[in-house]
């Protein structure tokens, strides 16, 4: 069985994640979505909130499980029989920083490989950087994230 992890804070999850994730589980037999617990990144929603919001969003991909974890992520793909882990790339920008990240991950472990996804060129600009400044600056942030991530945030205002 063929199991990618696609770690990341998703802080929130945005369309572009969906759209990586989607192309993953064409792929691999499991996609595990995994939702970092960083202690150093000021978090805009609780992890709890996070995980709750992608199963709303992902219920309808029968292939993906989503889960937290601490740590290294390559320790956790272990721990989780991943064969790979996914990663996505909006821009060139994106590249060296997750390049360096792979190579890191590679030296901790060969077994396991990241596979790059890119996303759709509309998503291309879709950070959850950009989602919460648009928000917080009381813009439109539907057509950029999910649904259910809509909904919170527009029922805290």
């Amino acid at each position: 069985m063929k199991i990618a992890v696609y770690p990341g804070s998703f802080d929130p999850i945005t369309k572009g994640h969906i759209d990586i994730l989607k192309n993953g589980a064409e792929i691999f037999d499991k996609v595990i979505i995994a939702v970092a617990r960083n202690s150093e990144k000021n978090a805009f929603l609780t992890v709890e909130e996070r995980v709750e919001l992608i199963k709303k969003s992902v219920k309808d991909i029968e292939n993906v499980e989503v889960d937290s974890f601490d740590g290294l992520t390559i320790e956790y793909a272990k721990k989780r029989n991943a064969n790979v882990i996914l990663r996505g790339l909006r821009a060139v920008s994106d590249f060296e920083y997750e390049m360096q990240l792979s190579q890191a991950n590679s030296a901790l472990s060969s077994d396991i490989k990241t596979i790059f996804m890119i996303t759709k060129p509309k998503y291309n600009f879709i950070s959850s950087s950009t989602i919460k400044e648009i928000y917080l600056n009381n813009g439109d942030i539907s057509k950029f994230v999910p649904e259910p991530v809509y909904e919170l945030l527009q029922n805290r205002k």
